[in-house]
């Protein structure tokens, strides 16, 4: 890794400033699939640069790809000019830190050929033929990050994060319908990741899923009592809590870009659901695909609890809207690549476990559908108003599993649907997937996870 201009370029651009920091990092990825037994391409990228944030009346930022002084020096000086004109700029400036850290590898990324890679994904295509899928894509993602961060509080953070991504779409048509599935898997870590995931035996159900959802009957609409998998409630602490608790959307920065939050205007704690929901994003579970000691701010990064037994308990925040509420930053600020200035952004988003067994949930139900999976979802730029349209679902009569249903809908909003939760499994089971935001739009990668729960009196189209 490069990098030599960047104390030069902090101590120039500290010289001119009332607050600066710069940071470099090094992206290296590596990306392949295979699409029904044929090959489809590789691809190897590595890409460097500088970034370098100065503060005066305003925030600016200077952008370099090159290791020259002369070009790097530029832009810094147009940046302190923007940063002059007029403007009420604050950030959070906290205490500096110094440290170095790195993910565990036990099957390095560095030390997996070409060759091992091309035969795991033609292996997964191979058990999805054999399963009876019709259509079958595979795709597998490494990527390294290297970078220093340094402020002129004196902050020197050193990182280097090694993940592993694995996507899958299958497709079956059976009974004159067409049925898909997509899953994503990821991790902080080696390739002994995918070693852990007993795919196989994953890949085959979820085949055998498919044809079995095919040839089911829709269910007559009305009001169910359900239970929801972790996939769905997954999907909901991201997209409806994550989101919306980002600070950035909250004041609207984001409006134009990637959309609003429904808390916006909101007193806070604002009541969002039953005391049994509390929502938690935590960076600094180690493992996981949103994983990072220190963010790209250089903050360490610990657990936040979004909702907490039912209210709003604290927003995610990077250090430029932290200074916005007169808080300390809590390690939400990321960005994608070195160009990319760091936003108010999830990591590893999941509704915490309660105490309920599995069977438990079950118990008390006379009519409800269990929605394993999904194979459908949105919601609104506000990130209130939300559908989700089950996957893998079953009726429930009268606390037994009674059969197959095709496609239940689950359309509410998000208070509606916090609020009927009335239970929540000792569970926890996480899925990866890539994050964006901002403009130019830029992805993160993040789990997103959470038990089964029970809600009650849930209309079902």
């Amino acid at each position: 890794m490069s990098g030599e201009l960047l104390d030069k370029a902090m101590e120039y651009a500290s010289s001119k400033s009332r607050y600066a920091e710069a940071r470099f990092m090094e992206i290296s990825t590596n990306d392949l699939a295979y699409r029904n037994s044929q090959f489809e391409g590789l691809n190897f990228d590595t890409e460097s640069g500088y970034a370098v944030r100065v503060i005066n009346s305003s925030i600016a930022m200077a952008y370099s790809d090159r290791e020259d002084w002369g070009r790097l020096k530029e832009a810094i000086d147009i940046a302190l000019k923007h940063s002059q004109r007029p403007g009420k700029a604050g950030i959070w400036e906290g205490k500096p830190i110094k440290d170095t850290w790195s993910v565990k590898q036990r099957k390095k990324i560095e030390d997996t050929s070409i060759e091992d890679r091309v035969a795991m994904v033609r292996e997964f295509d191979r058990i999805m033929a054999g399963a009876g899928a019709t259509v079958r894509v595979n795709a597998v993602q490494d990527k390294r990050i290297r970078q220093r961060y340094i402020n002129s509080l004196g902050s020197d953070v050193r990182g280097d994060i090694s993940r592993v991504f694995y996507f899958y779409m299958i497709g079956v048509v059976d009974n004159g319908e067409f049925e898909q599935s997509t899953k994503e898997f990821g991790s902080s870590s080696g390739y002994e990741y995918l070693e852990t995931l007993n795919l196989e035996d994953r890949i085959t159900a979820d085949v055998r899923d498919l044809h079995e959802s095919a040839s089911a009957p829709r269910p007559n609409p009305g009001k169910f009592d359900i239970i929801v998998g972790p996939e769905i409630s997954g999907i909901v602490a991201h997209e409806s809590c994550g989101h919306p608790t980002e600070y950035d959307r909250i004041v609207g920065r984001e409006g134009a870009l990637a959309g609003e939050s429904f808390l916006t205007g909101k007193t806070f704690p604002y009541k969002i659901g039953s005391d049994a929901v509390s929502v938690i994003d935590d960076p600094s579970m180690e493992g996981s695909f949103g994983y990072y000691r220190y963010d790209d701010e250089g903050v360490p990064s610990r657990k936040r609890y979004l909702y907490r037994n039912g209210y709003t308990d604290e927003f995610i925040l990077n250090r430029e809207s932290a200074s916005m509420i007169g808080k300390g930053s809590n390690a939400g600020g990321r960005s994608s690549s070195w160009d990319m200035e760091p936003l108010a952004r999830m990591s590893t988003t999941y509704i915490k476990p309660g105490d309920y067994k599995f069977d438990e949930l079950f118990e008390g139900i006379r009519r409800g559908i269990y929605i394993k999976s999904f194979t459908e979802w949105n919601i609104d730029d506000m990130r209130f108003n939300e559908k989700y349209v089950g996957k893998e679902a079953y009726l429930i009569t009268n606390g037994d599993i009674s059969g197959r249903v095709r496609r239940p809908v689950i359309e509410t909003n998000t208070i509606k649907f916090y609020s009927a939760v009335d239970a929540v499994g000792r569970d926890l089971e996480f899925s990866a997937g890539m994050c964006g935001k901002g403009d130019p739009e830029q992805g993160v990668d993040v789990w997103m996870g959470g038990p089964h729960m029970r809600l009650r009196g849930v209309y079902i189209q």
